[in-house]
Order: C-alpha cells, then sequence, then structure tokens
C-alpha cells in the first residue's frame, strides 16, 4: 500500500477539506446563536401599555372621562393596548370577521344561570331547596352573550364605590322603597347612595359595628376572616374593611331585587347564596366569625342544623354574632308584633343548640348576643353526655362541601394534647397572617404541599405579578373585585394584598388538592366551584379574572366554550382576563375569545418563550344592549 507523507498533494487536500468543513461548522454555529440570541430578544420584548404612543382613543361623556375605566386591548391588527373607557359604544359597532356569539335579549341581562327562579319554582319551598342552586341541563344552556343594560357605565372606583353606584347599571328602584327606614339604599339622581344601613342597624353599620368592638376585639388582627348571613347590600362587610376584616356576605336571589349585585357594584365581596339543605361552600374551620343581623334564619329548627352548619365552618374560638328576633325580646316584642311567650321559647331553642354544641355565650347587650366556638373539644365531651341532640359527625371529611347535604351533628375537631392549645393550630394576627406557613401545610394534611414548596410557591408569585403590572394596570386602581379561578395556594391573592383589591379564591371541586382551607388560614376568602357550572353570581360583578392551567383541568370533562361564556357573564365591559396554560390550549381559547367580542394577545411565560407554558391576556370590549329593546 502506498504512503502518504506530509508534503504529497493528496495530504494537502485533505488538511484544507478539514479545515473547510471545521469553518462551515463554526459559520453555521455561531449563525445559530446569532438567531437564537435575536430571536429571544423581541419574544421577551414586552410593550409598555402604558406608555405606547400608538394608543388608539375613543371619545367618551364627560362622565365616563371622570370615572376611568379598566383597559380593553385595540383591534388585534393594531397589536397595541388601549385603556380608555368606550361608554359610547354600541353593539351593532363591533363586528369582526369571525362569526361572533349573539347577544341574549336584554331580558336576561342579570341571568343567573344556577339561580333561575322560573326553575327554582320547580323544587321544593321546604328549607328553601327551591332558592339553592338549580344549574340548567345542557338542553336548557344557552350559548349567547348576557348583555350590559344600554348606559352601562363602568363603576366607580375604591373607595368611592362603597357608598355610590350608578343607577343604569343596576336599574332597581325596589329596595329604596321597601328599607327606606332602614337606610339600606337611596336613589339620588342618576346613582344609589349606601349610607351603611341595615335593619337591626338604622343608624350606620359603623355605629353597630363600634357596639360590637366593646364587647369583643376587632381590631388587633385576630378577626380576619368572615361570613355575613343574609347580607341585604353588604354595609356589615363594607365597613368591616376599615379593620382589615373581608367577609364573605351571601343572600339568596329572593324578592329584595338584586342585593348580592348591589354589594359587588359596590366593590363589596358577596355571593348568591341560602342556608337551606346543602353545606354552605365552604371548607371546615375558614372563618373568625359569622353574623346574622334579622337573616330569618331558624337558628333553633331541625335539631339545631343550621348552627351546626355555623360551627362546621367556625375558626377554633371563633364568634357568631346574632342581632334581632329574638334577641331583646322584652324590649322588641310589641314591634315585631309577636307573643312574648313565643319569643322566648325561640330564644331558649337557640341557647340549648348553641350549648350543646359546646359553645359559650360572650356577651348579651341590648340586641347583640355574641357566643364563642371553643378552640377544642377536650370539655366537649362532658358536655355530649348532657347534650345529645346533635350527635358527634361520622363524616370523615368535614370540608367536602360541595351538593353535600348539611348535617345535624358537631363536627369534631383535629385532636390536642392540651386544653390551651386551639386545635388544627394558631393562625398568626393580620397581616403578618398572610405570609405565614398555613397549619394545614405545617401539618401536612394537604398531599403533595410542604413548608418548602409553600415558599416557592410565594416567590413565583412575586415573579408574576411583576410581570403581570407590564401588561396590565394591575397596579393602577383600575381593579376592585378579582377572582383567581384555580387558586392553588392563594398566592395571587397575597401578591396583590398592597393594593385595593380583594380576591375571590375558586378551588375547583375537581382539583387533586383542596387548598381552600389553607387559603382561608392565610386570612383570604374563597369558594369551591365546578366551573362545568356556573358561578353563584350576578353578570358583570368582576374586574379581572385569573384563570391558572383551569382549561387543561376542564377539557375533558365540559366544553372549554361554555366555560368562556360563564367568563365572559360574571366579568364586567372592559374587564381584563389573564389565563395560562400551554399554547394549543391558548390558542383554542383566543379563537373563542374573538367570538366573544374579546380583544386578545398570547404572550411568552414570565420566564422566556422557551417554556411550553403561555400567557393569555384578554379585554372584554364595551357593547351594551340596544337602547331601543325592552325588557
Amino acid at each position: 500500500m502506498a504512503k502518504d507523507y506530509p508534503a504529497s498533494p493528496k495530504a494537502q487536500h485533505l488538511q484544507e477539506s478539514k479545515k473547510q468543513r471545521l469553518t462551515y461548522v463554526l459559520v453555521v454555529s455561531a449563525l445559530c446563536v446569532a438567531f437564537y440570541v435575536l430571536g429571544a430578544w423581541q419574544n421577551s420584548t414586552m410593550p409598555n401599555p402604558v406608555a405606547d404612543s400608538a394608543i388608539s382613543r375613543v371619545d367618551c361623556d364627560t362622565v365616563a372621562q371622570r370615572d376611568g375605566s379598566v383597559p380593553s386591548f385595540a383591534p388585534a391588527s393594531e397589536n397595541v393596548l388601549d385603556f380608555d373607557a368606550h361608554h359610547q359604544l354600541n353593539l351593532s359597532e363591533t363586528e369582526s370577521v369571525v362569526q361572533q356569539f349573539p347577544a341574549c335579549p336584554l331580558n336576561q341581562s342579570e341571568y343567573t344561570p344556577c339561580e333561575d327562579r322560573k326553575r327554582g319554582r320547580l323544587f321544593d319551598r321546604d328549607m328553601l331547596i327551591y332558592r339553592e342552586r338549580h344549574c340548567p341541563g345542557k338542553d336548557e344552556q344557552i350559548r349567547c352573550l348576557i348583555p350590559a343594560p344600554p348606559k352601562y357605565k363602568n363603576p366607580f372606583r375604591w373607595p368611592e364605590s362603597r357608598d355610590v353606584a350608578w343607577f343604569d347599571n343596576i336599574p332597581h328602584k325596589e329596595l329604596s322603597i321597601e328599607k327606606a327606614v332602614q337606610n339600606w339604599i337611596r336613589v339620588e339622581g342618576n346613582k344609589f347612595r349606601f349610607p351603611g344601613g341595615g335593619t337591626m342597624f338604622p343608624h350606620g353599620a359603623e355605629a353597630y359595628i363600634d357596639e360590637i368592638s366593646k364587647l369583643i376585639s376587632l381590631s388587633d388582627g385576630r378577626i380576619r376572616t368572615a361570613i355575613d348571613t343574609g347580607c341585604g347590600v353588604a354595609s356589615f362587610g363594607a365597613y368591616l374593611l376599615k379593620r382589615n376584616i373581608i367577609t364573605v356576605s351571601f343572600a339568596p336571589r329572593d324578592t329584595h331585587e338584586a342585593q348580592v349585585q348591589f354589594a359587588l357594584e359596590r366593590g363589596v365581596p358577596a355571593i348568591l347564596g341560602v342556608m337551606g339543605s346543602i353545606r354552605l361552600p365552604y371548607p371546615s374551620r375558614a372563618f373568625d366569625l359569622a353574623h346574622c343581623s334579622r337573616c330569618l334564619i331558624p337558628w333553633g329548627g331541625h335539631d339545631g342544623l343550621y348552627l351546626a352548619e355555623i360551627d362546621r365552618i367556625l375558626r377554633p374560638g371563633g364568634y357568631w354574632i346574632h342581632s334581632g328576633p329574638p334577641i331583646n325580646w322584652k324590649t322588641h316584642h310589641n314591634g315585631w308584633k309577636r307573643a312574648e311567650e313565643d319569643l322566648k321559647r325561640e330564644q331558649d331553642k337557640i341557647e340549648d343548640v348553641a350549648r350543646s354544641l359546646c359553645w359559650n355565650k360572650v356577651a348579651e347587650k341590648e340586641d347583640l348576643s355574641i357566643w364563642q366556638k371553643p378552640k377544642n373539644h377536650l370539655e366537649c365531651a362532658d358536655i355530649k353526655k348532657k347534650h345529645k341532640i346533635p350527635h358527634i359527625c361520622k363524616s370523615d371529611n368535614p370540608d367536602a362541601a360541595w351538593y353535600k347535604k348539611m348535617e345535624s351533628c358537631l363536627t369534631p375537631l383535629p385532636e390536642v394534647s392540651n386544653q390551651g392549645s386551639i386545635a388544627g393550630g394558631e393562625v398568626a394576627r393580620w397581616p403578618k397572617r398572610a405570609f405565614t406557613v398555613p397549619p394545614r401545610v405545617k401539618r401536612g394534611t394537604i398531599p403533595g404541599i410542604d413548608e418548602k414548596k409553600f415558599e416557592e410557591d410565594m416567590k413565583l408569585w412575586e415573579k408574576r405579578l411583576a410581570y403581570y403590572k407590564r401588561t396590565t394596570p394591575i397596579a393602577q386602581g383600575r381593579y376592585r373585585n378579582v377572582m383567581d379561578m384555580n387558586a392553588n395556594l392563594g398566592g395571587f391573592a397575597a401578591s396583590l394584598v398592597k393594593y385595593p383589591v380583594w380576591v375571590m379564591n375558586v378551588v375547583p371541586v375537581n382539583s387533586d388538592k383542596d387548598t381552600l382551607g389553607a387559603i382561608y388560614e392565610r386570612g383570604f376568602i374563597g369558594t369551591y366551584q365546578d366551573w362545568c357550572e356556573a358561578f353563584s353570581t350576578y353578570p358583570r360583578t368582576y374586574d379581572l379574572l385569573h384563570a391558572d392551567n383551569l382549561f387543561s383541568i376542564y377539557q375533558d370533562r365540559c366544553d372549554i366554550t361554555d366555560i368562556l361564556l360563564e367568563m365572559d357573564r360574571i366579568l364586567r365591559p372592559e374587564g381584563t382576563a389573564i389565563i395560562r396554560d400551554t399554547v394549543d390550549m391558548l390558542t383554542k381559547v383566543q379563537a373563542i375569545a374573538q367570538r366573544m367580542r374579546w380583544d386578545s394577545r398570547i404572550l411568552d411565560h414570565e420566564d422566556g418563550p422557551f417554556n411550553p407554558e403561555k400567557v393569555l391576556v384578554a379585554v372584554k370590549t364595551y357593547w351594551t344592549a340596544d337602547p331601543s329593546e325592552h325588557s
């Protein structure tokens, strides 16, 4: 075989070929790196929506300019954001090449699918079953967009909204007439005025709360979460906010037209609900305080069923405050037009049930009666020997509350080793409570969640909120009512603590982790929900909706179109939705959103373009029902 020497032409040719290949590889590699860097830079560059000079504007009337509004995207082709109000737009002006969902008739502008009064009449009136949730079947579901009233305006900003609302947004005068003496609500020109009164506090909720604070402390941070049963227009909850107490106010959709809608229009947490035959949609040991002011609930009836439910959702050491009949019956029996013997018997029954639940009466002064749940059940066994009813619950999951029948039984508390211990663990005082590891996490009762994961979740939400602030006016006071549709540990709510918002934290009932109890232990509020059904609220009651991987959870359970139509129903005109999911899912969501007259953009993940999860930010455009249409 011939041997090639270094100086031979063949050897030189081989060396040149190797150099050429090496040069080619280096050039290609350099180009790849250059295009990678360029692409990453282009995809990660975020617009500054507030400073963008290309923002489009639409003239509004002077009221709209004074009011300010939640944001709205410009047309998708412009790829810019528009933050002005559009109160002059009409449905006929919003055209698109895609086939949009039609508008529902104006008489459905306050449609509440699962609390529809016509459907409710088909159910038993006993125990108010007909006012509980009864959702439409597939054949009853509507696929149209719930219209805003013709002269709808964006609500006043908090805190002004606590005291005033636009009449055109909720055109109902009934309560202003029926409750005129009690100062619930007044009509003043084109506005509603909320003086802060209630059935048992016609001189104002603030004075009423001052009286309560003389009996128990409301300002030391121990009491943070409250529930108001039969809330009216939620003035009690509205004024508790001044003391850093956040209240879930609930009432049924009944003859007191739109009371929950008024509450939400004021920027006060509220939800449609009733004490009937089904458990309230909250976990055990959720609330520090429960309140009833002439709420007309038969507390002593049904073997103590309703007080037993309050006991289930009260935290150990929590308070139940009751005012109105039969409290102070010796003074009020003539005004109530009821016999003294009847009122005394009613109060005796309530007190018997309270004692059988191992509660202790803290105070009774004039129209107020306050009871306290024990910190634990070490001494309760002796009490139950005397009071057989209600019995100890046999259920192994006191947090189960979605369509679960109420039970007239005492929910057992977690065991403790000594009398001074708080069953289930002590929570920190507010505001430290929001960022302290919840007792349920410390005790390891939520599968897959430990203290390390909790700390990681808090850091994650610091990063996410910083990203959201670059794309939405989340820090500019444009939002008040916020819903996190898949809240996990409540990290989104915690990240918003310093802003003038409140968050309804929703935990889907089919989630693999029940975190709602931990959310309440952090001092936030929320509810269980199956998103294959409608939420228990009126249309146009939330300014900002956040959905973290919600559609991936539900894509095999129900049609995501119905979930998006429900989001449209509860979102205010020019409200914002932030949706996190895979790019494939968000592409489907965006196509449906366009049919709902939403403007939207899909953005990269906060960690960059190579994360498979993306973020869709959408704004519901402003449109109203045709003014010529009559409800």
